[in-house]
């Protein structure tokens, strides 16, 4: 171990990390590190449109800890007494915060706060710019669509369901955006 060397931020992680992601079609959520006592922890999360399953998150973590431990031999980072690297994907309660999280969540249940009041839509198609999202809604028995900007301030958390979908609701959110839109002019 050499001593002069800094422990790594996630910065330095994500920098070291990107070619790995990008070869596996994988997109950083985050990364966390924590420095602690005899080992630290290197807490990454990834996802992608196709979600990827345990064994491919085994073989990324696999190459990863190859990436950090070769940063560390070679003198680029310093984990001290050693790592532990966790590799996952992000929880349901992770907020939807860029695009690709409200195209992944398509079809399901999501809960949007504005200025302290929390609505629940399902989440149906995006635009062709990906700037807006079709929003489904129930108002008694009747279906409701209406267009959310991404680029709001509202915040936005999937919701878990136990129950099955309702089938109006899914084939609305199956719809393109256009075709919601056309759906929402037929239906007022």
């Amino acid at each position: 171990m050499l001593i002069g060397m800094a422990f790594p931020s996630s910065e330095k992680i994500s920098e070291l990390i990107a070619h790995i992601l990008d070869s596996h079609h994988l997109d950083e959520e985050s990364i966390k590190v924590n420095r602690a006592g005899a080992k630290s922890a290197v807490i990454i999360a990834v996802d992608a449109d196709d979600r990827p399953d345990l064994d491919k998150l085994e073989v990324v973590s696999g190459d990863i800890s190859d990436a950090l431990d070769a940063a560390e031999a070679n003198g680029e980072v310093n984990f001290g007494a050693g790592y532990t690297l966790e590799l996952s994907t992000p929880g349901v309660d992770t907020p939807l915060t860029a695009t690709r999280h409200w195209r992944r969540n398509r079809g399901r249940k999501v809960a949007v706060t504005v200025a302290d009041r929390t609505s629940f839509y399902r989440i149906g198609a995006l635009n062709d710019a990906e700037t807006s999202a079709i929003l489904i809604t129930r108002e008694g028995k009747k279906l409701q669509v209406v267009e959310h900007e991404l680029a709001s301030e509202a915040k936005a958390v999937v919701e878990i369901e136990f129950a099955n979908v309702p089938a109006d609701e899914q084939a609305l959110a199956e719809l393109t955006y256009d075709e919601a839109i056309t759906w929402r002019e037929e239906n007022k």
